[in-house]
């Protein structure tokens, strides 16, 4: 049975290139979407069981960071913020691991990534893997 992922990101496309991304790993399958942090946590009621978040950072009405503030009481899935701004070695980085993010990767291209597959994807997916599985 594949791993249910969230996808958590304010835009559209990503969240497109995000599924379509999962779509190709048989082992995950996208169970939910959210816009934002508030609008994710008022989803994780409905979805207990859900085995990853790739969270986004930059988001209106409640970013990443207070997203990670308040999920890590209200879920037992593992979060990876996969956003521009965290840079492996950065401050905001740093801050997410601290907040309790358990994976950090970077969007290849800023916000709206059309080559997450082709730059990230091996990464991503090795990231992923080893979250679920620890």
């Amino acid at each position: 049975m594949p791993y249910k992922v969230m996808v958590v990101d304010d835009a559209a496309m990503m969240r497109l290139y995000i599924s379509s991304f999962l779509r190709s790993l048989p082992d995950f399958d996208m169970a939910v979407q959210a816009n934002n942090g508030k609008e994710a946590l008022e989803k994780l009621a409905d979805h207990p069981d859900l085995d990853l978040i790739l969270l986004d950072i930059e988001m209106p009405v409640m970013d990443g960071l207070e997203f990670l503030r308040h999920a890590k009481l209200k879920t037992r899935a593992k979060i990876c913020m996969l956003s521009s701004v965290t840079v492996s070695g950065s401050p905001i980085a740093a801050k997410a691991r601290e907040l309790g993010a358990d994976g950090v990767v970077s969007k290849p291209s800023g916000t709206v990534s059309h080559d997450l597959e082709e730059k990230t994807g091996d990464e991503l997916t090795r990231v992923m893997r080893a979250l679920v599985s620890a």
